[in-house]
């Protein structure tokens, strides 16, 4: 792993405990433009893995809840009339920070949600007809309970397709359990100290981005996203978004590995996690009691690996 993120790593995992895949797979996606969607029960400690990126990578941050009567003007800011220079003045929403912490989307209404799109895909916020950049770099990490809690409602499509991934925390393992036990009460947020700083960030994000990629691994991603559209198991297939996520967090893979070129075995980490949220299983994948990762898992095994 490249030594700065590396670093970075170790910090995080000061305050997270047993969940080195999740870090790094999150880590990647920040180096790679996107944004995390974290499912999982409450309690496991997705807000706290967001807190320790912040803290350990230089970066402003900012946490809402979402609840149903959370508004889009909270997100992305409003217009207020200023008496004393009669003029109208953006105040700046919450989304205007590094790093943006989504808790719960899943339990606020759709027009708030949607709110998110624009920030997500383009970087900038509208309100009153004038679009502001957001700081650089940005990402946005959410997370949601499982669907069937109190209170969530399914994400649309169109949402879900801007994570470029999604992670499950899950349950720690025995000694992780132990170790935060031990830790819990020497609050070790407080001890986090940044290990980069935001411009070694950005080089480390172009780095990621310039990176020369052989032809026959395009040629791999391309016919996997495809695959997902005919598959028998499948009733809804990955978008051209969806290969180009597959590309760029295969990148970042293999820039936190200390590589300068990209191998099928940097796709075959991330696949389930950049497609499963963005197909959907078809009525005889459910019949026969198939999960999308299995789903996935067979569609994989049926695509030729490139020799590079």
């Amino acid at each position: 792993m490249s030594n700065k993120m590396l670093d970075v790593k170790a910090e995080i995992e000061k305050a997270v405990k047993g969940k080195n895949e999740v870090v790094e797979k999150v880590l990647a996606a920040m180096l790679a433009g996107g944004h995390v969607l974290l499912e999982d029960i409450p309690g496991v400690g997705k807000t706290t893995l967001a807190m320790a990126i912040a803290r350990s990578m230089s970066l402003s941050y900012r946490r809402v809840q979402f609840t149903p009567d959370v508004l889009p003007s909270d997100i992305v800011g409003f217009s207020m009339y200023n008496q004393e220079n009669r003029s109208f003045e953006y105040q700046p929403g919450a989304v205007l920070c590094n790093l943006f912490l989504a808790d719960e989307i899943n339990r606020t209404s759709p027009k708030t949600q949607s709110a998110l799109l624009e920030v997500m895909e383009e970087g900038t916020v509208t309100v009153d007809g004038v679009t502001r950049e957001l700081p650089d770099p940005f990402t946005v990490i959410a997370t949601e309970n499982p669907l069937g809690s109190s209170g969530t409602q399914m994400l649309p499509e169109s949402q879900l397709d801007r994570f470029m991934v999604c992670l499950s925390m899950g349950y720690p393992q025995h000694e992780a359990a132990v170790d935060i036990l031990k830790e819990n009460a020497g609050k070790p947020l407080s001890k986090l100290v940044a290990a980069i700083t935001t411009d070694e960030f950005r080089a480390l994000r172009k780095q990621t981005n310039d990176m020369y990629v052989h032809d026959s691994i395009y040629e791999y991603i391309v016919t996997l996203v495809e695959a997902t559209r005919y598959h028998e198991w499948f009733s809804m297939g990955a978008s051209p978004r969806g290969s180009i996520a597959l590309l760029r967090m295969a990148k970042a893979m293999a820039v936190l590995y200390g590589r300068d070129y990209v191998t099928p075995e940097d796709i075959r980490n991330v696949f389930h996690d950049v497609l499963g949220h963005r197909v959907k299983l078809s009525t005889k994948a459910r019949a026969e009691g198939k999960t999308i990762h299995e789903a996935l898992d067979d569609l994989f095994q049926g695509i030729r690996v490139p020799r590079t």
